[in-house]
């Protein structure tokens, strides 16, 4: 049907190859879950094996291809590692998510170098050694999707935004500079924008029911986020749909910015 072909045309990743950092938990399980679900070969980064294996497992049941690379992406060596682990999987990736991230956010006054340093080598550091291996090429082939999740905290400060709001607001600025250097070759760069999701990284937040709910009220919709609520707006990002779209930050919020 001719509605099917249209649709496909935008939208399908078949023949794509998606490399997903922090694809095993939470929001980059969803992201990673739906590109495969939309046709692209997947390759799911994280540090746990278990958590890996059982994404990946969960996957390849409903006929996706997908595979699993174990790596700490908190040093230089092990961002390589890992970038030429996937490579060698499915080759040269056309999609890069960069979703991993650590969320530690003690008082600014008491956040040590070591605090610092970690929350800028995975959540700034490990995203830029990504784009600089793989942007190039992607613009060389003429195709390119750069998807990284920010925060909240990248547009303003609260519940103690420290070294973390720091990180993400570089990495929105990293997604600008990244699309200045490679969107006239055809690789558009973005991110998205959490609220609160009901996820593991937010573990401190979502063990208070009181201020899960003070959030919830706080949002538009009238609830906090879900990880599938991100499976649309990463399919849509990774396809030629998005074309014309690049170096912006898109909420997916239900409305909890401009709230």
């Amino acid at each position: 049907m001719i509605k099917d072909t249209y649709l496909s045309d935008l939208f399908s990743l078949e023949g794509r190859v998606a490399f997903v950092t922090g694809g095993s938990s939470g929001i980059g399980r969803a992201m990673a879950g739906a590109l495969a679900r939309a046709g692209a070969r997947l390759v799911v980064v994280a540090r746990r094996e278990a958590e890996l294996a059982a994404t990946v497992d969960e996957l390849t049941a409903e006929g996706c291809t997908a595979a699993w690379v174990s790596a700490d992406l908190s040093t230089r060596d092990g961002v390589r590692k890992a970038a030429e682990e996937a490579v060698a999987v499915y080759g040269e990736p056309d999609i890069l998510v960069n979703s991993a991230g650590v969320n530690l956010r003690p008082p600014l006054g008491e956040l040590s170098d070591e605090v610092w340093d970690t929350t800028m080598a995975v959540n700034l550091q490990a995203p830029f050694l990504l784009g600089r291996r793989f942007g190039p090429g992607m613009a060389e082939r003429g195709f390119g999707r750069i998807i990284h999740i920010t925060s909240q905290q990248a547009h303003r400060a609260f519940v103690q935004s420290g070294a973390y709001g720091v990180s993400k607001g570089g990495l929105e600025s990293l997604a600008r500079s990244q699309a200045e250097a490679w969107s006239p070759y055809g690789v558009t760069c973005n991110t998205l924008v959490p609220g609160f999701v009901m996820t593991p990284l937010n573990e401190r937040l979502s063990s208070d029911p009181a201020k899960v709910a003070e959030l919830a009220a706080r949002t538009m919709i009238g609830r906090n986020g879900l990880a599938e609520d991100f499976a649309g707006a990463t399919v849509f990002l990774a396809s030629r749909a998005s074309a014309y779209i690049t170096g912006q930050s898109i909420f997916v919020d239900g409305g909890l910015s401009v709230h």
